[in-house]
């Protein structure tokens, strides 16, 4: 039963129920993949299709190969965020195509940071740091070595004493710069390594109730009338940023909002359904959905760097939210967590992200128009970061999006 409720956590991405009773199928065949379709924003021709035609190649295991080509576990980077998540949507496509390269690549990766006797050289003194622990529960399944448990529960150890707001809000860092503060990129950082950590090692009772009670935090601090959340929130409101009234950050930035959609879902997904907050995190969820729905771009599909902004012609589009928001209505309405009506603007966030996609001369994948990573700001900073291709927040969150949308192809 543990193993099982552990696998519905680390794959919510890539199924369509929140209980995994068997491995998944084999690879489907290539005419079950979804391709990208043409979009002209410059036309102002809206993305009204929510079909999703056929075509001949499996963008999830060319962005792996693509990645993996360019990249040794050696070389991928330090333990951080984006190159966690990026593993994390690896692990997705593994378990779906059972190619061990894909699994043996994370562990020599995770093996640079985690020594024989489970010691681990993070002091886990901010969220973002934690990210990457989920790596340490799918290979302590996998593999079944105590070392991986050792490390994970550095990360659980650390929380005990992790500062918090005085309603019980992780800090995002341990540190005078990010004090009394809340970012909504935060959520994902911590709470799903916490409910699957719960799953993998017998500490459910407290995880669950930690990772819907974050969420619940962040949520009732960062979410205003609109639907959509802030960035931050400063309890202190000390910080540059924050309105000396509410604390708040001046914008919705989109990738922020994308990170919270995400581990809401993931969340929801591995909770008890008589969870005491789980109501709560069910109405965050529907506004924001309602807020996702308008604030589309109509000519992409996607969704702008600064939320609320689309009109202003300076602002653009953003492929790694755009990726995030996709998955989380898709799965929202798969679950039965949001009306079936958002089913559909996922398609056409999914399409929109598609288009972003290609492959060059030499035959790797390039996925564009990624924001790099982003500090708390103002308009002009938001829409002033650099565009990237194939950075790592772009290309884990398009892995985690194909792994829930790519089968789902509409005759």
């Amino acid at each position: 039963m543990r193993r099982r409720r552990l696998r519905a956590a680390l794959t919510a991405a890539a199924l369509t129920t929140a209980t995994l009773a068997a491995m998944p199928a084999a690879v489907p065949p290539a005419s079950a993949v979804p391709a990208p379709v043409a979009v002209s924003p410059a036309s102002g021709a809206p993305v009204a299709a929510a079909r999703l035609p056929a075509v001949t190649r499996d963008w999830s295991t060319a962005v792996v190969d693509s990645t993996m080509a360019r990249y040794t576990p050696a070389t991928i980077g330090g333990w951080s965020y984006p190159v966690g998540l990026y593993l994390y949507g690896q692990y997705l496509v593994y378990r779906r195509t059972h190619d061990p390269r894909l699994l043996s690549y994370i562990k020599s990766y995770v093996d640079r940071f985690v020594s024989g006797d489970g010691s681990i050289g993070q002091s886990f003194d901010s969220l973002d740091s934690m990210q990457a622990g989920r790596l340490l529960v799918i290979l302590h399944h996998e593999t079944g070595q105590d070392r991986y448990r050792k490390a994970a529960q550095k990360i659980r150890d650390r929380l005990n004493s992790y500062p918090r707001t005085s309603d019980g809000g992780f800090w995002h860092a341990d540190t005078s710069s990010r004090a009394h503060q809340l970012w909504a990129d935060g959520t994902y950082m911590v709470n799903p390594f916490l409910v699957e950590y719960g799953a993998e090692f017998h500490d459910s009772a407290y995880t669950d109730g930690e990772a819907a009670r974050q969420l619940y935090v962040y949520g009732r601090h960062l979410q205003v009338a609109n639907g959509l959340l802030r960035h931050a929130y400063d309890e202190s409101k000390s910080a540059s940023w924050a309105d000396p009234a509410t604390g708040l950050a001046p914008e919705y930035w989109c990738r922020a909002v994308g990170w919270y959609a995400m581990a809401l879902t993931d969340v929801l997904d591995a909770i008890p359904a008589d969870q005491s907050q789980r109501p709560q995190l069910l109405g965050i969820l529907r506004a924001l959905a309602s807020a996702l729905e308008k604030y589309q771009d109509p000519a992409s599909g996607r969704w702008f760097q600064v939320m609320d902004k689309g009109a202003r012609p300076d602002n653009w589009t953003e492929t790694s939210c755009s990726s995030m928001f996709t998955y989380a209505l898709d799965r929202g309405a798969r679950q039965g967590y949001l009306d079936q009506r958002f089913g559909a603007v996922a398609k056409r966030g999914y399409q929109g992200v598609l288009a972003r996609l290609s492959a060059g001369t030499d035959g790797r994948t390039n996925l564009a128009g990624i924001s790099v990573g982003t500090n708390v700001g103002d308009y002009a900073y938001y829409v002033g970061r650099t565009r990237a291709t194939n950075d790592f927040h772009g290309l884990g969150a398009f892995l985690i999006m194909n792994e829930q949308l790519r089968g789902d192809v509409v005759s």
